[in-house]
């Protein structure tokens, strides 16, 4: 043994001992001779995998998707074809095609380190990851080769097998293409929303220019629209999507200062470009685009489909829609709004009128029909989806239901029931809310000491802003929120008082909901309009499709909370409510009237046991977008919930139901919450009763000049002897006069009107139908100053029932008025 090797000895056999001498937790942690030895191999097998791998995966074929295919959607039988689309809208083009300023902006907005990096880059990865980790939001660090291999190699899916092969192709892609081509590759296989792939497509589609022709602002937009290409269209988009748009087209062009492809001062001098309308589909024609547009909004808007996918086609799509139903709701329109307005003679008032509706079974939230416009191919707007629009007194059914269940008190320290009476003294300033508030109510007119009943049946404004105060305005939005108001609506901010009298803005789909959930005794469902997804590949056959979701009822309200509201709505289409209209569906039916501030909106939104429907009116500028007042609109001064939207509705139902039996609704109101035996008119049945009687003929709509809220106004006549007005031409049949109901809508002709209260006017008989405006000449209209009793008939013998006494009234409050929200 040599001397050097007895030395080497010595020295291990020393460090064996002082390793010894260590504690054991000391002895546990490996040598940094280890460590290194670790870190070495691993780093040497990672790189031999990664080696091996890189030389194994080859670039794959361009997907499934890169090829052209339809959607077919299908009404509910699953057989009736209501369109086809879907097909990729996309023409590629060369990179010489497409401007420079376009090719940088796309380059500022999606990866800043293009031209640098090598087809990834891990620096962006990790900062992605770590705000992810932070709480900044799910951000993706993926460069614009990492993209581009995704849309034409591979997948939409969110999987670590994907993620690794993106990887590995990305950097081949980028070591055999050059940058040119790749970005090339990129901007035509991109989706930009409305249906349009590719950069040529997407020119087209949002400034109608050939892509050689956008200007850099019309090129910066583009670019922002791939971070969210169908919620950043400012045209569809909602207030707070178009500001996000806009802030990522600054933060676009901001970029291409920050990379030296644009100077400051120009920078400076840019406007944001308004892209065109969205233009439609071939193929869409009639209803079948809205159709499409509601089937397509449930399946993105549930996380089913991403956009992208949707759009790609290859999907087989039968939805809920019931092609009877659907055509009921264009032929009541037509018959009962369109066939009315003449734009020749009242060009300023009888243009641009518009309806929104939608109509959805309360026991599953399947909607069965909706009215979105009167043509997609003219009017590629769906009405039935926007949120825009304010609903007004529609909304006091949901301050009647938060006060039943907010276990707070009126001001006079009684609990708040449908018989609580309250202060319906118009103008009458709102106490404890959390801004000033006197709404007045309509036609300013005061109904003295109320119950929370008969002022739901006159659409009391004082009445229900202070009941909504007193539930607690929180608990009225959550109340909303849960019967199926979305909460990011506008107009559902508890910090201002007029939330109470309907400043929320949802759709028409969103308010046939929330009526749904009142008919199904409080159990709300998210209307769907998709019962089968299918994905079909004409090459290899069925291929797997995501899950649709159950549809379980939420217990928004309680049954008895729910079945009071809807024995009070059911007194709302009454001879005296403001949904009198209604009567003439002859069937058991609830509902309530609304219009808004300005004379902007018109709603009704009402139910049977079986089919819960909203419907709204209102007009709209082509051009700026801006809502117009309905005032003139088919000659007449105001247009309110009660007229053409009750109208129609009832057209619609009466259709709808046309086939089916007649229900009654069966009620289990909460304790507290029906009528007094002792207050309710002879012959009116308590919420739970039934009748086997065959019910009498309905009464004839209320006189178009009452001016309460649910009628019309009609312009003011020169001075002329009153001259009876002809009765209507008869409407089509209902059921009222032959087929046996269960349960009489509550109040018809044959019982006595409602008690009076102090202030109230008293009950008269409703006057006779409005008659179709372009009937008569405009002079010959009765005016508010004529009689209200129908021609040939005497005025109801019935005297009212005895007042009760006036409860105490609420002290006014100090506040001072403000201007009222909607009616």
């Amino acid at each position: 043994m040599t001397l050097s090797t007895s030395r080497r000895r010595a020295r291990r056999a020393a460090r064996r001992e002082a390793r010894r001498a260590l504690p054991l937790r000391r002895r546990l942690l490996p040598t940094w001779r280890v460590t290194l030895g670790a870190v070495l191999t691993t780093a040497l097998l990672a790189v031999g995998a990664f080696a091996v791998l890189y030389a194994v995966v080859p670039l794959p074929d361009p997907n499934a998707q890169a090829v052209a295919q339809s959607n077919v959607y299908l009404y509910a039988d699953g057989v009736t074809e209501i369109a086809r689309t879907g097909a990729v809208n996309r023409t590629d083009v060369t990179i010489d095609r497409i401007p420079v300023s376009t090719r940088q902006a796309v380059v500022s907005a999606e990866d800043r380190t293009f031209y640098q990096n090598r087809g990834i880059d891990l620096t962006g990865m990790v900062r992605a990851g770590w705000n992810t980790l932070t709480g900044q939001g799910m951000q993706g660090g993926s460069t614009i080769t990492q993209q581009y291999v995704k849309n034409y190699y591979l997948t939409q899916s969110r999987t670590i097998e994907r993620k690794g092969r993106e990887l590995l192709i990305a950097l081949k892609v980028d070591q055999q293409r050059g940058k040119d081509e790749i970005l090339a590759g990129y901007l035509n296989t991109s989706y930009f929303g409305r249906g349009a792939y590719g950069i040529q497509s997407a020119a087209r589609a949002y400034y109608g220019v050939d892509v050689s022709e956008l200007t850099l602002p019309q090129s910066a937009y583009l670019a922002a629209l791939l971070q969210a290409p169908s919620a950043y269209d400012v045209k569809t988009a909602t207030p707070a999507n178009r500001e996000r748009a806009v802030a990522r087209w600054h933060y676009t062009l901001d970029g291409m200062v920050q990379l030296g492809f644009l100077g400051a001062g120009e920078r400076a001098a840019l406007d944001f470009p308004d892209p065109i309308d969205p233009q439609p589909a071939n193929g869409l024609s009639g209803q079948a685009g809205y159709l499409v547009g509601v089937a397509d909004d449930y399946l993105v808007g549930s996380g089913i489909l991403d956009s992208a996918t949707l759009k790609a086609g290859g999907w087989r799509i039968t939805t809920t829609f019931d092609q009877q139903k659907q055509d009921a709701f264009a032929r009541a329109v037509h018959d009962e709004l369109t066939d009315e307005l003449d734009p020749a003679a009242r060009p300023d008032t009888d243009t641009d009128v518009r309806v929104a509706g939608a109509s959805v079974e309360p026991a599953t939230g399947r909607v069965v029909a909706v009215y979105g416009g009167p043509d997609y191919a003219r009017q590629p707007y769906n009405d039935a989806l926007r949120q825009d629009n304010q609903i007004g007194s529609t909304f006091k059914p949901v301050d009647l239901a938060a006060g039943l269940t907010s276990n707070h008190s009126n001001g006079d320290g009684l609990p708040i029931t449908t018989e609580t009476r309250y202060d319906g003294t118009s103008e009458r300033p709102v106490t404890d809310g959390p801004t000033p508030y006197a709404p007045p109510n309509e036609d300013d007119i005061d109904y003295g000491t109320i119950t929370l009943r008969q002022a739901m049946v006159k659409s009391v404004n004082s009445v229900y802003a202070q009941v909504g105060v007193d539930a607690g305005l929180d608990h009225v939005r959550e109340t909303a929120v849960r019967l199926g108001i979305p909460a990011d609506v506008p107009g559902m901010d508890p910090a201002n008082t007029s939330m109470t009298l309907g400043t929320a803005t949802p759709s028409a789909l969103d308010l046939a909901g929330v009526y749904a959930a009142l008919a199904n005794h409080g159990g709300a469902h998210r209307p769907w309009s998709v019962a089968a997804l299918e994905r079909v590949n004409p090459g290899t056959g069925p291929v797997d499709a995501p899950e649709l979701p159950g549809h379980e009822a939420a217990a928004a309200l309680d049954r008895g909370t729910a079945d009071a509201v809807t024995d009070v709505l059911r007194e709302v289409i009454s001879a005296r409510g403001t949904g009198a209209a209604a009567l003439d569906l002859g069937r058991p039916a609830a509902g309530k009237t609304g219009t808004t501030d300005a004379n902007l909106s018109a709603w009704f939104a009402g139910y049977t046991p079986e089919l819960a429907t909203a419907v709204g009116l209102f007009r709209e500028n082509p051009k700026t977008h801006a809502k117009e007042p309905l005032a003139g609109t088919a000659g007449y001064a105001r247009i309110n919930g009660g007229a053409f939207p009750t109208r129609i509705w009832t057209a619609y139902m009466a259709d709808a139901l046309e086939d089916t039996a007649v229900q009654g609704f069966d009620l289990e109101p909460s304790r507290g919450n029906t009528r007094p035996t002792a207050d309710r008119p002879a012959g009116t049945p308590s919420a739970t009763a039934t009748a086997t009687a065959t019910p009498t003929a309905p009464a004839p709509s209320p006189d178009p000049t009452g001016g309460r809220d649910g009628t019309v106004q009609a312009p003011a006549a020169p001075a002329a002897p009153a001259v009876p007005a002809a009765p209507a031409a008869p409407r089509r049949p209902t059921t009222a006069t032959t087929a046996p109901t269960t349960e009489p809508a509550p109040d018809r002709t044959t019982t006595a009107p409602e008690p009076s209260t102090p202030g109230e006017p008293a009950p008269q008989d409703p006057a006779p139908p409005q008659p179709a405006p372009s009937t008569r000449p405009t002079a010959d209209r009765p005016t508010a100053a004529q009689p209200t009793t129908a021609p040939g008939k005497a005025p109801d013998p019935t005297p009212p029932a005895t007042v009760p006494p006036p409860a105490t009234p609420r002290p006014p409050a100090t506040v001072q008025p403000v201007t009222p929200p909607p009616a």
